[in-house]
Formats: structure tokens, C-alpha cells, sequence
């Protein structure tokens, strides 16, 4: 969404002309009525739906008069799983596209600088430069698809997903900088025996199952409760996590037979790449949330260095793979499981710059 000043605005050092009206960063614009900051700080907060891996929201925002900042939270990266920060930016980027499309929801363009500073890693994000231009419609339909998307790891219908809904998802993906390919029949019996492998490797590492019984026991705002995961192992073509653990959601007896696999993949594998893949996944899952196909994010093939080597091999060495994705349409016999929980906004969100503004 970088965006430069439309012609209808003047910028004046930290303020905005629109029509012969000056409006001041951290003031009320005629528009909305609203404080910049009062939307950049709701922006964070609705960012907080995104989705992360393991549910660890590593993620935390900083607002500050016409300025946002995320910053990743190493305390919940995933040390053992995820040694090298791939899936903790990955998460750090949906949540980026999550707050990018709240802002543009309420009328905001920013200009958004990814790692702008080499000096600070953590910092993954700054959106500044804010121009209001009028709220976007499609916008504000995402953010109510933000408000519903979740992950359904049981098996879906028999109903195929529609080329057209692919077609739409694929295109939200690339116009975040991402790729996004389908495999074939041949390409998902080679992932399934990937997946199988890295489950295998994955039983055997007494760190990664520590690490994933602490995500899968916690009382707490963050992690995955028993009743968002499968109280038995779906029927699946592609094998599905094995959490360590039963969950609580009932499974039923549908399979995964007409469910697509595609990977998220990109011409390169450094951390602005990471990023800019969540913003993708963001986007392609929000669009497939809007087109009712339902997405279940496969990471546990991306983890293990050999089967992320075999996923590069699917792409003919011509890309990295970040992460592989199941999109089918839910069995409509079954409701929906329910959202995983999230971290309160204080959490995530400070204000203290602002604090009164």
C-alpha cells in the first residue's frame, strides 16, 4: 500500500492540506472525526487477528503521533522450531497486511518501509506518512473477513475448490510480492511423503516436542487450546501436524480428497522475503476467507532443512519455499471450531508515546 500524496494533498513539515483544509498529525481530519493516532492504534488492535504460527503472536506495535512501528517479540519465537526467524517473520508480515488493511479501511495510506533499519533487527516494520484519501471499500470487507478467518485442520468436503476462487487467491498473493503455485497430483504424493519425513524427524528432536507441548498446554491468551486442534489424526492425503497431543474438536469421517495444495514461495530467502511472505499469506487468506475456501497453513515441511529442500526441488530450483497451504471448502455438516485466543490489546499494542493524545 505505498502510496504517494494524492494531488488533492499538500504536506506542510507534520501536516496535511486536503481542499484548502490543513489537518495535523494526531488532530481530527474532517473525514473521520477521528485522531490519526486514535486509527493507527485500532489498526494495531485489529492486527492482533492475524494469524501466527502456533498461535504465538510475536508481535508488538508501537504507535506514535504519524507513525506505527512492529517490532517482533523473541520471547515467542519459536527457538527450537524455528531457529532461524522464518515463520516469526512470516507472522510478523500477516500481521503488517492485517494493519495495513485496517488502515486503508478507514480511509489511510501510508508509505511502509520493511526493515528499515539494518542496525535494528527486530524492527520490522515502519508505517508512516499517513494520507487520507477516503475509506476503501474492499478494505473494509477484509476486515470483516478478519474478524471470521480461522484454521480448520479437519478434512474438508467433497467439493473442489473453483479455478476462478484460485485464480483470485494466487492474484492477491503476487500483488504482495509473493508466488503462489498449485501442485499436481504427482507434486502433492512428493509433499505427502515430505511431510512425512519431517514428522518423523520432528518425533525424534526432544526440544521441538518440549516446545510444542508448551504451546499446546497453555492456559493463557496465546497458543492452541484443545479445541481448536483434532481430538484424532483427519484423513488426509497430505499428514497433517501430530500435535503431541489430542484436541477436543470432533473430526467426523471426511477426507482431503478434493482439497488443492500450493506452495507460498519467492524468489529469495532473507528476512524482508519472510515478511513479505506473511503479507502474502495475509492477503491470499483473507481473499479466500471473502470466497468461502477454507486455509490450513502446513509449516512443519518448511521446518526441517531436508524436506525444505525437496519443496525447492518441486519448484525446480527456481524459487524458496515459506510455507505450504491446504485449500479446500469446509464440510458444511460441521461448524466452524472456534478461534484461537488472542493476547490482550495492552500486550501488543503501546501507546505510551501518545498516551493523552
Amino acid at each position: 500500500m505505498e502510496r504517494q500524496p494524492s494531488p488533492g494533498h499538500r504536506r506542510h513539515g507534520a501536516r496535511w492540506a486536503r481542499d484548502g483544509k490543513v489537518v495535523r498529525m494526531g488532530q481530527e481530519t474532517p473525514a473521520t472525526n477521528r485522531p490519526l493516532t486514535t486509527a493507527l492504534a485500532e489498526a494495531a488492535a485489529t492486527a492482533g487477528d492475524a494469524p501466527s504460527v502456533h498461535n504465538t503472536q510475536p508481535w508488538r506495535w508501537r504507535v506514535l503521533p504519524d507513525t506505527l512501528e512492529l517490532r517482533v517479540v523473541r520471547d515467542r519465537q519459536l527457538a527450537a522450531t524455528d531457529p532461524e526467524g522464518r515463520l516469526l517473520a512470516l507472522s510478523c508480515g500477516a500481521a503488517l497486511h492485517h494493519a495495513r488493511v485496517a488502515l486503508a479501511a478507514e480511509g489511510w495510506r501510508t508509505v511502509v518501509e520493511r526493515m528499515p533499519e539494518p542496525a535494528e533487527p527486530d524492527l520490522v516494520a515502519r508505517l508512516t506518512e499517513p494520507t487520507h484519501i477516503g475509506a476503501d471499500p474492499g478494505a473494509m470487507h477484509l476486515v470483516q473477513c478478519m474478524r471470521v478467518r480461522h484454521t480448520d485442520r479437519r478434512p474438508v468436503s467433497e467439493e473442489p475448490v473453483p479455478t476462478a476462487a484460485i485464480d483470485e487467491i494466487t492474484k492477491a498473493v503476487v500483488e504482495e510480492g509473493a508466488q503462489l503455485q498449485l501442485l499436481d497430483h504427482d507434486q502433492v504424493l512428493e509433499l505427502a511423503a515430505a511431510a512425512s519425513h519431517a514428522a518423523a524427524v520432528a518425533a525424534e528432536d526432544p526440544q521441538l516436542s518440549e516446545e510444542l507441548a508448551y504451546w499446546t498446554s497453555r492456559s493463557g491468551a496465546a497458543g492452541l487450546p484443545p479445541a481448536v486442534l483434532p481430538e484424532s489424526a483427519p484423513q488426509t492425503t497430505v499428514p497433517a501436524r501430530d500435535f503431541g497431543r489430542p484436541g477436543t474438536l470432533p473430526v467426523g469421517p471426511g477426507h482431503d480428497r478434493a482439497a488443492g495444495y500450493a506452495m507460498l514461495y519467492g524468489d529469495e530467502d532473507e528476512p524482508i522475503d519472510w515478511v513479505r511472505a506473511g503479507e502474502a499469506l495475509s492477503a491470499g487468506w483473507l481473499t479466500a476467507t471473502r470466497l468461502g475456501v477454507s486455509v490450513v497453513p502446513l509449516s512443519g515441511v518448511v521446518e526441517v532443512p531436508g524436506t525444505r529442500q525437496t519443496l525447492r526441488g518441486l519448484l525446480a530450483g527456481m524459487g524458496h519455499p515459506y510455507l505450504v497451504l491446504r485449500l479446500g471448502i469446509a464440510d458444511p455438516a460441521h461448524a466452524g471450531p472456534p478461534h484461537t485466543p488472542r493476547l490482550d490489546v495492552a500486550q501488543v499494542v503501546d501507546t505510551s508515546a501518545v498516551h493523552g493524545a
